[in-house]
């Protein structure tokens, strides 16, 4: 998905050419590159089944899958049905007949989209003849740019001899496509109507398993290394081991082996059965995860806020009972029932064994099986069952390996004081996985709950309080004492020393954060710095009260400003979100607005921000001279007031949302829909520069383009001034 840097140079060009060749130009419209085509499928008794064809004509261009992964800011499709008494939605949206392809993203994530074609499926069941209604809305995106979302409407028509379709393609008069209508009959479908949003081209190069891009590699999820999954589960098998429920029983069962055997050879046998079983076990945890799961459930967690809220409340009770306060057992009698079946003398037995293993380790295995699950959600449909299989081989694998070589049991450290260290330190880091789970819903809700300073805040004290533990300085009510030396002094040995280390480096570094330091190496792991309510700036000193503070309250900050980029805590810059009021400003503060038509879910607007906005010379013209204005053309979720709710022409829909009053604005009065794109204006609207700036920029253009709309706007004000004076020196004569 990625180009190449010749490659990106290669497209500058190519669009200055055509800026050079069509001077009156200075805007980009791009097309949607999208088909949509409806068809209905009877598939029974009053069953019938909706499909929603898209087609990408361009195959640089993709549509996000109905769970897309990232950070939870990228926009899927999504379907709304209006309620009908005569129609029963069967089950979800499904997706069909397409290519998923993931992608990692670095500060976004893994994403998963579709290249070429896919199909969206409602399953419904009717009562009558009747008409399904409703909207879906979609975005589309390629290496440079997103298009703003677009709202669709359709209408299916049901009856017992036919099927029907039409289909409001209102909405795609943005592009220059119009729309077509085409009855097709096949044997189960009795017409369908094309919605075509692009070119007539309906072809495209298929999308091949795996790409390759700029330093990254794009798979299918199908395509994910099944060496990867199974590494990871086998990770945290063998860590679940050292815990105190796996690790007393390891010496234990092995010696039982050995004993209850008439020779070694026989109690290697069962040692390896009873592995073996351990394994079997587990796979068929993960095979039915990912036969009536798949990747989807497993992912979700990653933008749906009641998963990420289950994963929390999980992790932070597993974590509070790993620090001693309680313990988490099944029921003693499932153990039981199941200890009364297990025998050596079949294999049966042998497997009843293992269960047995499995129910009384549970209070310390799930937080690893947890752990697992997290790590298994970038993988496709058979990574659960991957992911466990090698969780049973890292669970298993001690039992045979001290079965076969027993003469380790007596380097095997005895059960005790280290191994409740080891619960405690386990319960330290559940419970920093809690906060990290609590964050990803408080993001996707915007409840405010965890800012990016609570959060540091949190996982350094974690770390910190942590560190203190493991030196010895703060004790639980069962912990054992420190070993002793030759002069009955307590002392640490080297690896819990090192730990202890490592613990409190980690609290300092991450202290710097409080105040609005970076973290970059954290970046996937805090929230963002738009979340951040205090920094101090480049002099390392805090802003002076009332510096860069505007004079009237900006509408809608309480909501966008958590998606703020560093570079705008960095300067202590006040940015608005409503153009009206930007405008205001300028006319307020005698300074040239910046609109910056951005997206939440941009990637290319974190790229200029990062890379032009983070500048010297960038930084000091935006925070001294100008007034910027960041327009998210994708907040769906934000409400404008009725009063200024209208119809537009452009979209031919009513603007109800943030997003579409900034979408009808950039294709308006700038003929332009896509993002990032910086245009400049005076505090009455209009253009300082006719040609706008897009990505990619250099730097130093950036500030050249930013020096001449400052002159232009100057110039403009001196003008006026001096009509002013003039005209007042004619009315006192």
């Amino acid at each position: 998905m990625r180009f190449s840097f010749s490659l990106s140079k290669k497209v500058l060009f190519l669009f200055l050419g055509l800026f050079a060749a069509l001077p009156q130009l200075h805007a980009q419209l791009v097309e949607d590159p999208t088909v949509w085509s409806y068809e209905v499928k009877k598939k029974g008794d009053n069953k019938y089944q909706l499909v929603f064809h898209v087609k990408l004509t361009k195959p640089d261009w993709h549509i996000y899958s109905l769970k897309p992964g990232g950070d939870g800011t990228l926009i899927p499709p999504s379907f709304s049905f209006q309620k009908n008494k005569d129609v029963k939605l069967l089950g979800k949206v499904k997706e069909a007949n397409g290519k998923r392809i993931t992608e990692k993203i670095e500060d976004v994530g893994t994403v998963y989209y579709f290249k070429n074609s896919v199909d969206f499926v409602q399953d419904i069941a009717v009562t009558a003849n009747t008409k399904v209604t409703g909207t879906h809305e979609y975005q589309v995106c390629n290496d440079q740019m997103c298009l703003p979302p677009k709202t669709l409407k359709f209408s299916f028509s049901i009856d017992d001899a036919t099927a029907s379709v039409t289909a409001d393609t209102a909405a795609n008069t943005l592009v220059a496509g119009n729309a077509a209508d085409t009855a097709m009959d096949n044997s189960d479908t009795a017409s369908t109507v094309l919605a075509d949003a692009g070119n007539s081209d309906n072809g495209g190069t298929p999308v091949p398993d795996e790409v390759s891009g700029a330093g990254e590699t794009i798979s299918t999820p199908a395509a994910k290394s099944a060496s990867f999954l199974f590494f990871t589960g086998l990770g945290n098998g063998l860590l679940s081991v050292i815990t105190p429920c796996v690790f007393a029983m390891l010496p234990m069962t092995v010696s039982f082996f050995l004993k209850r055997s008439k020779d070694r050879k026989t109690g290697i046998k069962i040692a390896l059965q009873y592995s073996i079983s351990i394994i079997l076990i587990f796979t068929v945890i993960g095979g039915l995860f990912s036969l009536f799961f798949g990747p989807d459930a497993l992912h979700a967690f990653s933008t749906n806020w009641i998963v990420n809220l289950v994963f929390f409340a999980i992790f932070l009770l597993f974590g509070i009972s790993f620090l001693g306060a309680f313990e988490i057992n099944l029921p003693s009698s499932w153990a039981t029932r199941l200890d009364s079946k297990a025998n050596t003398r079949n294999f049966m037995g042998i497997f009843f064994m293992a269960l047995t293993l499995v129910v009384v380790s549970f209070s310390c295995t799930v937080p690893f099986i947890g752990n697992l699950v997290v790590s298994l959600q970038s993988g496709g449909k058979m990574a659960p069952l991957m992911g466990f299989l090698g969780f049973g081989v890292g669970l298993a694998l001690p039992f045979s390996l001290f079965a076969i070589f027993p003469s380790l049991l007596n380097e095997l450290g005895k059960s005790g004081g280290w191994l409740n260290a080891v619960k405690v330190v386990f319960g330290f880091i559940e419970l920093a996985l809690a906060m990290k789970f609590l964050s990803n819903a408080d993001l996707t809700m915007g409840w405010r709950l965890l800012d990016r300073e609570i959060f540091i805040a949190i996982w350094a004290t974690l770390s910190f309080v942590l560190g203190l533990y493991l030196l010895g300085v703060i004790r639980f009510s069962h912990d054992s004492d420190l070993p002793k030396n030759d002069w009955g002094m307590p002392y640490l040995k080297v690896p819990r020393l090192l730990f202890a280390l490592s613990a409190i480096i980690f609290a300092i570094y991450l202290l710097p954060g409080m105040w609005g330091a970076p973290l970059r190496g954290m970046g996937a792991f805090i929230p963002p710095m738009g979340t951040q309510d205090f920094a101090i700036n480049q002099s390392g000193r805090a802003p002076a009260p009332g510096q860069n503070v505007a004079a009237v309250e900006r509408r809608y900050a309480d909501r966008m400003k958590i998606y703020e980029p560093a570079a705008v805590l960095d300067m202590g810059l006040e940015v608005y979100y409503d153009y009206t009021e930007a405008l205001a400003a300028s006319v307020r503060e005698g300074k040239p607005v910046m609109l910056d038509f951005t997206g939440i879910n941009c990637v290319n607007c974190r790229k200029f921000e990062s890379e032009v906005w983070s500048h010297p010379e960038v930084k000091q013209l935006m925070k001294n001279d100008f007034i910027v204005a960041s327009l998210f053309t994708d907040a769906s979720n934000v409400k404008i007031p009725e009063a200024e709710q209208a119809f537009s022409k452009v979209l031919n829909q009513k603007i109800e949302t943030l997003g579409q009053q900034n979408v009808d604005l950039q294709v308006s009065k700038f003929n332009s829909n896509t993002q990032p794109y910086y245009f400049f204006v005076d505090g009455q609207g209009n253009k300082l520069a006719e040609e706008g700036v897009s990505y990619p920029t250099a730097p130093e253009k950036f500030v050249a383009h930013l020096k001449k709309v400052k002159e232009k706007f100057d110039e403009g004000r001196k003008t006026v001034s001096t009509t002013a004076t003039a005209h007042s020196g004619l009315m006192a004569e």
